[in-house]
């Protein structure tokens, strides 16, 4: 666990400025709608504020979350998605495994093997450990980078078998268009970061569940978010 968090200087209290962070890396809500929400409760802040709060403790909440324990028979899903950032397309590069969880993302300006082979090592560091097998679109960078980072892994690569990959995107494109886009590639990068983190630990893993699992599930990753927000259960 990392070092805990500190907020002092700040004017509001830890739980209002956790509940913030929650609300808008949790759920498709623009800055000022958080505000408006933060209202209703009574609570008078800025969305320029909200901004700040999200900028400086969700990195600092997501490295405090618990990861997913890597396995090496895990299955790697591996695609790439084209955002565009002032007029450029740049790719966002995403590794999901066979329950939905994302591993890792980086935005990268290429769609070539040095962009794949990026992604390759940095899974291998944070998962230290390969796969059982990697499922790719038909992109030739992936076995390029394949064949050169770990090569004994067996690969597939079919559109139609990567349709958990492609679905990953979709939460991602849906904040994308409530936020009319992204300024510059860096805050994307933190931005997703964060995203994917709170995202792995309030939705449920891709296997049927009754309501009352799903429902302790959600207590539980609640319970997770105020321990890395280093506030009051």
């Amino acid at each position: 666990m990392s070092k805990p968090i500190s907020y002092k200087r700040h004017r509001f209290p830890p739980e209002i400025i956790a509940h913030a962070v929650w609300l808008y890396f949790r759920f498709p809500l623009s800055l000022r709608l958080v505000e408006e929400m933060l209202l209703e409760r009574g609570i008078v802040v800025s969305y320029e504020t909200v901004r700040r709060w999200a900028l400086k403790f969700g990195p600092a909440y997501a490295r405090r979350l618990r990861r997913k324990p890597p396995s090496r028979r895990d299955i790697w899903h591996l695609d790439e998605v084209v955002v565009t950032i002032a007029g450029k397309k740049h790719w966002l590069w995403r590794a999901v495994d066979q329950d939905g969880y994302v591993l890792d993302e980086v935005v990268q300006t290429r769609r070539d093997t040095t962009a794949a082979k990026r992604l390759l090592r940095r899974l291998l560091r944070k998962q230290d450990c390969p796969p059982r097998r990697m499922i790719t679109d038909k992109l030739g960078s992936y076995a390029a980078a394949r064949r050169q980072i770990m090569p004994e892994v067996e690969h597939r690569s079919h559109k139609g078998l990567n349709n958990r990959a492609e679905n990953s995107h979709l939460p991602f494109r849906r904040r994308e268009r409530v936020m009319q886009g992204f300024r510059s590639l860096r805050y994307l990068q933190r931005f997703v970061s964060v995203f994917s983190a709170v995202r792995n630990l309030f939705v449920p893993p891709r296997s049927r569940r009754s309501a009352r699992a799903t429902h302790l599930h959600r207590l539980n990753a609640m319970a997770a978010w105020k321990v890395a927000a280093n506030v009051a259960a």
